[in-house]
């Protein structure tokens, strides 16, 4: 984004506010749980969410809502004042506040008070919406896209235009770019598919939404499933799955995910990678403990797609506290073939946890000589990440996994092929910790080495030498 050229997040403000503390009995008046508050915190919600975090990567946010002169809305100005750039429409009444009531992290109840409408758009409004490059409508169903509905409407013409819809808000404007429906607003606004929720039903409900408001895509959210992107009239959507499982508060993953999906758009994405980059954004929000465990102004941190050397550790230490056996093996895996995944489905079975120490790309060069590794650490991570026995990745970058199996110290240390175990060189360090060293037997035929070199022949023009020549 150029300094010219703002995100504009149009919508509806919330004050959020949680009351968190524990519960550990009962009120001697009415069985409902006691709760001793702990923290008592406020933050902008809604489309005041949503700007903040499209505004935590540096890029230039303008929001336009309605904000009063209430306590409200003077602390949600206080919060985003030098990060967010304020276009203000008059407030009628107050700003809403939703409280919730946490006990140890999990929500007992939601309190909501104040209803305020949003009024007329002033001439700022109006200027800044015809000269928008791309803009976010964070619908909340209080009046805000209501009142600026014609201007919104022109700007759809112009350039990206992605609307997170609310069940008590209006339809999105024609001609939007993206539609952000979560799973339950999808269900509610297409009665006609039943409560289904299939893959199925929820693409004929996104391409019946899109058609029905002449919207270029709709993208209905899924939760853990990530997102499905659709396409009015259009049989084949794309799910654009979550790039792991993500527990914690999922409170505010939907203005996470339109935030993003909207920065995406104005950087000149596809609406495709915009999925895909705000499913991944969204993603390690929650993982983060959503809007309440989130700070808005810290630059985010890269989504934690793969491990690191603490969590295989963390994992160690609480298999091992509760009585289990920790198995460990290593390797190169440059081509994860048959041999390797029957080799880590027998590991896994021996104990309860297997880490898989892997060798670097540096130290496999030099184990295995120029031009390998074939595929580099962070490929080799995730595909073995991706299998099911397998636990834990840990790396390590000297030629030998000693180091790492000092900091494991595993029960078990398994090799696969035709070792005997004495001639294991990591053998007699797992003994003195009291481990044991074992050979598992590998599948014949089965090599990265065969298959690079079959692969380099199949790849070989034929010559008519060649057919000629003896095998």
């Amino acid at each position: 984004m150029t300094a010219t050229a703002p995100l504009v997040v149009v919508g509806d403000v919330l004050l959020d506010r949680d009351i968190e503390g524990g519960a550990d009995r009962l009120a001697p008046d009415a069985p409902v749980p006691v709760v001793d508050v702990t923290a008592d915190r406020s933050r902008p919600g809604g489309a005041g969410l949503a700007a903040a975090l499209a505004a935590r990567a540096g890029r230039e946010v303008v929001l336009v809502t309605a904000l009063g002169r209430d306590g409200a809305s003077r602390r949600v100005r206080e919060a985003l004042r030098g990060r967010v750039r304020l276009v203000e429409l008059p407030l009628a009444g107050t700003l809403p506040v939703k409280t919730r009531v946490l006990a140890g992290g999990r929500p007992l109840v939601r309190i909501d008070r104040g209803g305020g409408r949003a009024g007329q758009p002033t001439e700022e409004c109006a200027q800044l919406l015809a000269a928008a490059h791309t803009v976010l409508v964070a619908d909340y169903g209080r009046g805000t896209a209501d009142a600026l509905r014609p201007l919104l409407e022109q700007a759809a013409r112009r350039g990206p235009l992605v609307w997170d819809p609310h069940p008590r808000g209006g339809p999105p404007v024609p001609g939007a770019r993206l539609v952000t429906p979560n799973a339950a607003e999808a269900r509610a606004l297409c009665p006609e598919e039943g409560n289904s929720g299939s893959l199925g039903a929820y693409a004929r409900r996104g391409a019946l939404l899109a058609g029905r408001w002449e919207a270029a895509s709709v993208a209905v959210t899924l939760g853990e499933r990530g997102a499905l992107l659709t396409r009015p009239h259009a049989d084949a959507p794309l799910l654009v799955p979550a790039p792991f499982r993500a527990y914690g508060d999922t409170c505010g993953a939907g203005d996470c995910f339109a935030a993003h999906t909207a920065a995406a758009l104005a950087d000149g994405a596809l609406p495709e990678e915009a999925v895909w980059h705000a499913v991944t954004e969204a993603a390690a929000f929650v993982a983060g403990g959503g809007a309440s465990g989130l700070s808005l102004w810290r630059r985010p941190s890269p989504a934690p797609a793969l491990p690191d050397r603490a969590d295989a550790l963390t994992l160690v230490r609480e298999v091992r506290a509760r009585g289990g056996t920790v198995v460990a093996t290593g390797g190169c895996f440059d081509l994860l073939h048959a041999g390797h995944v029957g080799l880590l489905e027998s590991a896994r079975r021996i104990g309860d946890c297997l880490v898989v120490c892997l060798n670097s790309d540096a130290s496999v060069t030099r184990l295995k000589g120029p031009g390998r590794p074939l595929t580099p650490l962070a490929d080799r991570t995730r595909v073995l990440q991706a299998l099911g026995s397998v636990d834990a990745v840990i790396s390590f970058e000297e030629d030998t996994p000693a180091e790492v199996l000092d900091l494991l110290r595993p029960d078990i240390w398994v090799k696969g092929g035709d070792y005997a175990v004495d001639d294991l060189p990591e053998a007699a360090r797992v003994r003195t910790w009291g481990g044991q060293a074992v050979v598992l037997p590998y599948l014949d035929g089965r090599s990265t080495t065969g298959l690079a070199r079959r692969a380099a022949r199949a790849s070989t023009p034929r010559t008519p030498e060649s057919e000629t020549a003896a095998p």
